[in-house]
Order: C-alpha cells, then structure tokens, then sequence
C-alpha cells in the first residue's frame, strides 16, 4: 500500500498525517518536535511512504535533515504557492497535513527548492550579514533623528561613524543625550565587526568557484552581490529556462488575467527576496558606472519611469547571470543589452 504524508509543523509540535491513495486516513496525531519521536511514529509505516511534505516554515532545517538522513524521500512545499481547500468551511492543523500530503498523491505540491545542508550554513552567514546591515542602518537613522531633533540638522551617514566620544560630549552637552548616542555608536562598532567578519568568511569559502569569478565581471557586481546571487540561485541547472530563472528572482512583473481583463496582481512574493534585492542593487551600480547600460536605462525612463526601468535593467541582469552561470562564461554587455 502506497502512503503518502505531510507534516505540518509549528515552533514547538507538529502534526503529522499519512494518507493511502484513496485519500483515507491511515496515521494522524500531533507529535512534539523531537526527531526520535517523528521516526518511531513512521518506522511501522516507513516502507509504504512514498514520500513525506513539509512546510517551509521558518523551523523546517532539522526535521528534512533528519528525515532526509533516515532515508525518506522529502518534499518541501512552497506555502505562498498553495491554494487552500476550495469549498472547506473549516480547517485546522489536522486538515492542513492531510491537504499536503493530498497533494502529493495527486501531483499538485508547488515545491520548494531543499537546499544541501552544507551549502545552506555558508548562505544563511550572508543572510545574517544582510540582517546586521539593515539594523546598522536603523542605528544609523536613530542617530542622525536625535541630532536634528536636538540639534535643528542631522550628520551625514560617514560623519556618524566618525564620530568619537569626545565628539559627542561637543555636539550634545545634554549628559542623557550623548549617551544615547554613544551607546548607539558602540552598537554600531560591534555591527560593522561581525559584518565585515561574516563577509570574509563567506568569501573565503566560494571565491575559488568558477562561478564567483564570472558573476564578479558583470557590470555593477562586486563581492556582496556577487555572493548574494551566487549563494541563492544554488545549482543552475534547477532552473529549466531563463525565464523560470528571471521569475524566481522576481524580476518579472506578477498579474492575473481573465478574459483580457486584469483580476488582481498575482502573487508578487514568490520567489527569492534576496535575489530581488541583489539584482535591484546591481541595476543601480551598472546605469551609474556602464554607458552602454546607462543609455539603455535612458531610453526605458524616457518611454515610462525610473522605477520600471531601473526593474528592467534588474530583470536583464538576471537574464544575463542565468546564461553566464550555464555556459560558465564572462559577463557580454553587448549580448545581454542588444
């Protein structure tokens, strides 16, 4: 008998359903989140599971590792793709694992890409550097609301981080004042350390890679982008055409349409908000420092905006990275802005 089962998992339990392939019922109930207690519950059922599916929540790295590693196949499913239980009155946690596993039988799951474990630890160190940027960022803007209240107007970014304690107690003779900005600047200090330290340490680990080097000659990619796409597009050859490529890094617009007729946006979050960002960041160095791409970027402001050109100078990127990446070649300014 062929089984089939999802698994949906919380912070502290999940619940775990296994379906036959008449859709009935073989194993529900809630476990806590342990891996020997998930285990011993499908041991009695593991040589009919075809497969099991997990949500990719926040929380889903130990229990696909440890299932994955016990041999069983896994499926990580993509919860901002899934269409809920259309015509259901009521659902809960038991109906959402059986719903999984429902569409696994019937070969429905939008998946998730599982990526290797190894390889995963080195991308989540630069997605903790990009975490610590934006809090230095907010620090940053704390500071620079305090002067100009207290003060009638603000520092520039780099005068903040020159700042010195000495500085301070000039700027702001209020004693609770300064304070609240030296402790900001020390928080600061401590930022920009592990910043810099995590970004070493990530390219330490890839910059021996074919790939690396080729992105790093596209024109506005240097080390932090460089990672950034090299680490989040994984393998290329998971991306069957450039265009699934582009989608995924959300440089192509999202609508629904009926009849010719536009019936809401689409689902504009899926896909890989890392990318998004790397590729609008790189748009933004190459019109400034390419003149090749900056006359493209030209001529599309000119016919819409700067947003929707500066996207689709993104969306060329992309488009670029994806072929670079395939035939393991250098970046052509000619080719991809023909």
């Amino acid at each position: 008998m062929k089984l089939y089962g999802g698994i949906d998992l919380h912070s502290n339990n999940s619940v775990v359903a296994l379906l036959d392939e008449q859709d009935q019922v073989v194993y529900r109930k809630r476990l806590a989140n342990e891996v020997g207690c998930v285990l011993a519950a499908l041991e009695p059922y593991g040589d009919g599971i075809e497969g099991l599916v997990v949500e990719s929540t926040y929380n889903w790295y130990w229990l696909v590792d440890a299932l994955m590693e016990s041999g069983y196949r896994l499926h990580l499913a993509n919860t901002a793709a899934i269409v809920q239980y259309s015509g259901l009155k009521y659902s809960d946690d038991d109906s959402d694992a059986a719903w999984l596993a429902k569409l696994l039988r019937l070969g429905l799951l939008p998946e998730g890409y599982i990526y290797p474990k190894e390889e995963r630890a080195v991308r989540d160190l630069l997605r903790r550097r990009s975490r610590l940027v934006q809090q230095h960022t907010a620090n940053v803007l704390a500071v620079q609301n305090l002067l100009s209240r207290n003060r009638g107007h603000a520092l520039s970014s780099n005068e903040i981080k020159r700042l010195t304690p000495a500085a301070v107690n000039a700027l702001l003779p209020d004693a609770n004042l300064a304070l609240a900005v030296q402790s900001t600047l020390l928080a600061m200090r401590g930022q920009e350390a592990a910043i810099d330290l995590l970004e070493r340490e990530a390219c330490a680990q890839v910059r021996c890679q074919p790939a690396y080097r080729h992105l790093l000659t596209t024109s506005g990619i240097g080390q932090v982008l460089g990672l950034t796409i090299l680490l989040e597009t994984g393998p290329i050859e998971r991306f069957a055409h450039v265009g699934n490529y582009a989608s995924y890094s959300r440089c192509v617009g999202s609508e629904r349409l009926s009849n010719g007729k536009r019936k809401g946006r689409g689902n504009t979050k899926s896909g890989n908000k890392y990318l998004a960002w790397a590729y609008l960041e790189a748009a933004n160095f190459a019109v400034r420092y390419n003149p090749r791409i900056k006359r493209y970027y030209q001529r599309k402001r000119a016919k819409t905006n700067g947003v929707v050109a500066i996207k689709t100078v993104a969306h060329k990127l992309a488009r670029a990275c994806y072929h670079m990446l395939r035939e393991g070649s250098d970046f052509d300014v000619e080719r991809a802005f023909a």
